[in-house]
C-alpha cells in the first residue's frame, strides 16, 4: 500500500504535520510514502505538478484534508496516469462523502432528511415543506457549521419559512467555496452523550473511538454494530467512518458517513493502529 498524504505547505518535500503521524506510522510498517499539493488539488490548477511526486505503484490510499467530488476525481485521474490507483475511486468517494450518496441505503438507521441540489429558496421551501413541521438541523451535502449552531445550522421550525431560510442563507455564506451540491434539512433527534467514530475497511469494522471534537470522551453504553454492518456491506464502499451517537429514547443513531481518506483521526486513535487495519 502507498500512503499519499498531503505536503507541508512551508517544506514541500515533507508530510504536512497533522498527517506526519500516520505517514511516519506507514514507513515504520514497511509502506512508502507520498506527498501531494493539497492546495493545488484543493483549487483544480496544475493537477499533474501536484502529483509529480507520487511514485508509480499499485494500490493507494490517500490520508488528507478534504476534497470536494470534482476534485477527487481529477486527483484519481492525475495519479491513473501515473500508474497509481487510488483504492477508493471517485464514483465511490461521492458516494461516501456526499449525503445523497449514502442515505437511501442507511435511511432507517439515521435521521430522516431532504436535499436540494443547488441553493434556490423554491426548492428549499420543498425540502422543508416535505419534512413536516418541528426542528430540525441544516447542512450542505458534505458538512455542517455546527459549530455556529443558532445561526447556520439549528432551525427551531420548519414551518416558519423566513426564519429557516435565514440560517440556510447563513450557512451559504459561512462555507462559502467550500458550499457542496445543495442544502440539507435533517430532523432534529435529541442525543444524549458523545459521538463514537468507527472505521471500515473491506465492509469491516477496524477501529472503535471517540469523535475528533471529544477525543478524551466515550459514551458509557455498548454499541451494537450490527444493524450499521449491514448497511456498510451494502454500500460496497473500501474505506469510510460512520459516526454514531445514542439518541436520549434510548437508541444507538447514525449520525453520518464520511470516506474515511478525508475523515479526521482522533489524537487519541494511535496512527499505528489506523495503518495496519489498512495495511
Amino acid at each position: 500500500m502507498l500512503l499519499i498524504v498531503p505536503a507541508d505547505p512551508l517544506r514541500p518535500r515533507r508530510p504536512d504535520p497533522h498527517f506526519a503521524p500516520e505517514a511516519q506510522a506507514a514507513r515504520e510498517a514497511g509502506h512508502p510514502v507520498a506527498v501531494v499539493d493539497h492546495d493545488a488539488l484543493a483549487s483544480g490548477r496544475d493537477v499533474t505538478r501536484a502529483v509529480a511526486g507520487v511514485p508509480a505503484a499499485g494500490d493507494a490510499v490517500y490520508r488528507g484534508w478534504m476534497l470536494s467530488t470534482a476534485r477527487y476525481a481529477g486527483f484519481a485521474e492525475a495519479l491513473r496516469a501515473r500508474q497509481v490507483t487510488l483504492r477508493t475511486d471517485a464514483d465511490r468517494y461521492r458516494r461516501a462523502h456526499e449525503l445523497p450518496g449514502w442515505y437511501a441505503t442507511a435511511a432507517a438507521l439515521t435521521p430522516e432528511s431532504r436535499w436540494t441540489v443547488g441553493v434556490d429558496r423554491a426548492d428549499f421551501d420543498r425540502a422543508r415543506t416535505a419534512l413536516g413541521s418541528g426542528p430540525a438541523v441544516l447542512r450542505d451535502w458534505t458538512k455542517s457549521a455546527k459549530h455556529h449552531w443558532h445561526e447556520a445550522c439549528f432551525v427551531p421550525e420548519l414551518t416558519d419559512g423566513d426564519a429557516a431560510w435565514r440560517v440556510a442563507t447563513r450557512l451559504r455564506a459561512l462555507r462559502d467555496d467550500d458550499f457542496a451540491g445543495g442544502f440539507v434539512l435533517r430532523r432534529f433527534e435529541p442525543l444524549a452523550g458523545v459521538e463514537i467514530r468507527t472505521w471500515w475497511v473491506g465492509g469491516h469494522c477496524v477501529l472503535t473511538g471517540p469523535h475528533p471534537d471529544t477525543p478524551t470522551e466515550l459514551p458509557d453504553v455498548p454499541v451494537d454494530l450490527g444493524p450499521l454492518a449491514a448497511v456498510v456491506t451494502a454500500l460496497d464502499l473500501p474505506f469510510v467512518t460512520a459516526d454514531l451517537a445514542w439518541r436520549a429514547d434510548g437508541r444507538w443513531r447514525l449520525v453520518e458517513i464520511g470516506d474515511g481518506q478525508v475523515s479526521d483521526r482522533p489524537s487519541t486513535v494511535a496512527p499505528e493502529s489506523l495503518v495496519a487495519a489498512l495495511g
